[in-house]
This record gives structure tokens, C-alpha cells and sequence, in this order.
């Protein structure tokens, strides 16, 4: 059954359909928050390999209130700012309150092309859902944790929000974004007591539990043989291993947690010490 150190808070997490958007929402269950699942959950045009899906999400759902919490699920575009502004309201009628914000969603391609060979198109999309649809889900719930004087907003970035990928230029300019805008809100919002902050993570196995895929599309965009990518990645990690979603979904629940009342404004790396080589 759900934990206390989340007891009577309620939490919204996007793109929670699989990968690590569920790590977190179960994550965020077992710690006793109340739950608004978000994802697309159907294809995007543009996206060469599937979203989640609603059976995905349903799935994430259905972990969460094994956990003894409730749950609402949302299948909402972040790209759409009304659907964002609409999925708040429903949560705020079904529980009053909203504490805590995991901008998950995110796409990994397209990627795997030099700056020049990007089209115009593929740089939108890649912008508009990993860095603008944070921007819409802050701008949705900003009032209202203004209004509660509390609040947590944990935008899950990258290393690519720190460091550079060649043929990856769109994605490294949206997670780079992301970081600017977590700066730039943690002050906006300081003096209400709702923080900012930012997890920066490596690479991230997909671990078949949350039915995560992202290090391998980051694979194909690279023209990684599949078969050889987990240990082609772990050759880049200080520490000799990849990242377990587990890991990500911990600094979340940090965060999220009173255990970080004073932070704000941070990004949080958890990478295996990939960014201090």
C-alpha cells in the first residue's frame, strides 16, 4: 500500500504511459500521492516509431492504484495548450489541489541528421513537445500553485540539456531549453513557495517493466545496431552501467518530496557521471 511521504498531495505526470513517465507515476503512488496520468497515448505524425499507447497507459494506471491511491487518466497532446488547460481543471475538480508537476513527455526523433539535412518541420515538432509542451503545462498549473503558495515542478530534461550530440540538434536545443526554462521559472515562482527544478538523465536502459524504448530509437537515429546498443552506451558511463528508470524516478520523488523544500532552481544529473568527463 502507498507510503506517507506523498500522503495527501496530488501529482500530474506527462507522457505516464510508459518508459519513464510510469517509473515516476508508480514511484509517486508508492510515496501516497493522488495521480493525473498524461500521455498522447496514439501516434504523431512525424515521429518514425510508436507513441505509447491507451492500453500503456491504462497499464501505468492500473500499477498506480495497485498502490492504494486514486488515479485519473488523461489522454492529452501537451502540444495543445487547451488540452493541457483542460486536463488541470478536471484534476483540480476531482481533488482540490495539484502539488506536484513531472514534465515527462518527450520524443527522441526525429534526430540523426546533421543541422543542414533537418527540416523545417522536424525542428517544430521536436520543439513544440519537448520544450514548449513543458512550457504549457507550467503555464496551465502556474496560478494555481501561485494561489496555493506551494508547489513542485520537476521538467525532466537530459544530458543533452548540458552537453552537445552531434546530429541531434533539435533534441539538444530543446532539452538545453528546458534547463533555461526551469532557471527562469524557479525565479518567477520563488516567492510563492513553488519550486523548479530539472533531472538530467544519461542513459536510460529500457527496462521491459515500464516497456520503455527510448535509448533504442536513440540507437537507430544513431545507426547503432539495436542487438549492440546497451553495451555500445555503456562504454561512454564513468560508472560502468546504464541508468535504471528506477534511478530517474528517485531524484523525481526527491523533488517532489519536502525532503527538497529549499530547492529550486537546480538540474539534478543522474547519469553515472557522464557529464563530468
Amino acid at each position: 500500500m502507498a507510503g506517507e511521504r506523498l500522503a495527501g498531495r496530488v501529482a500530474m505526470v506527462t507522457g505516464a504511459g510508459r518508459g519513464l513517465g510510469r517509473a515516476t507515476a508508480v514511484a509517486l503512488a508508492g510515496a501516497g500521492a493522488d495521480l493525473i496520468l498524461l500521455d498522447v497515448a496514439r501516434d504523431l505524425p512525424g515521429v518514425p516509431y510508436p507513441m505509447a499507447s491507451v492500453s500503456q497507459l491504462e497499464h501505468t494506471a492500473r500499477l498506480c492504484r495497485a498502490q492504494g491511491v486514486a488515479v485519473l487518466v488523461r489522454q492529452a497532446d501537451v502540444r495543445d495548450l487547451a488540452a493541457v488547460e483542460a486536463s488541470v481543471a478536471v484534476a483540480v475538480d476531482r481533488f482540490g489541489r495539484l502539488d506536484v508537476l513531472v514534465n515527462n513527455a518527450g520524443i527522441a526523433a526525429p534526430s540523426g541528421r546533421a543541422v543542414h539535412d533537418i527540416e523545417e518541420q522536424q525542428w517544430q515538432l521536436m520543439l513544440d513537445v519537448d520544450l514548449s509542451g513543458a512550457w504549457r503545462t507550467i503555464h496551465a498549473v502556474g496560478e494555481l500553485m501561485m494561489r496555493q503558495r506551494s508547489g513542485s515542478v520537476i521538467n525532466v530534461a537530459s544530458t543533452a540539456g548540458l552537453v552537445g550530440y552531434r546530429h541531434f540538434a533539435g533534441y539538444v536545443a530543446a532539452k538545453h531549453g528546458l534547463i533555461g526554462l526551469t532557471r527562469a521559472a524557479a525565479l518567477d515562482y520563488a516567492p510563492y513557495r513553488m519550486r523548479v527544478n530539472a533531472v538530467c538523465p544519461g542513459s536510460v536502459r529500457d527496462d521491459p517493466q515500464v516497456e520503455g524504448r527510448m535509448l533504442t530509437e536513440i540507437a537507430r537515429s544513431l545507426e547503432v545496431p539495436v542487438a549492440e546498443h546497451e553495451e555500445t552506451f555503456v562504454r561512454d558511463q564513468p560508472m560502468n552501467a546504464l541508468i535504471e528508470p528506477a534511478d530517474v524516478a528517485g531524484a523525481v520523488l526527491w523533488l517532489a518530496s519536502d525532503d527538497a523544500r529549499q530547492v529550486t532552481g537546480s538540474v539534478v544529473t543522474v547519469d553515472g557521471g557522464f557529464t563530468i568527463r
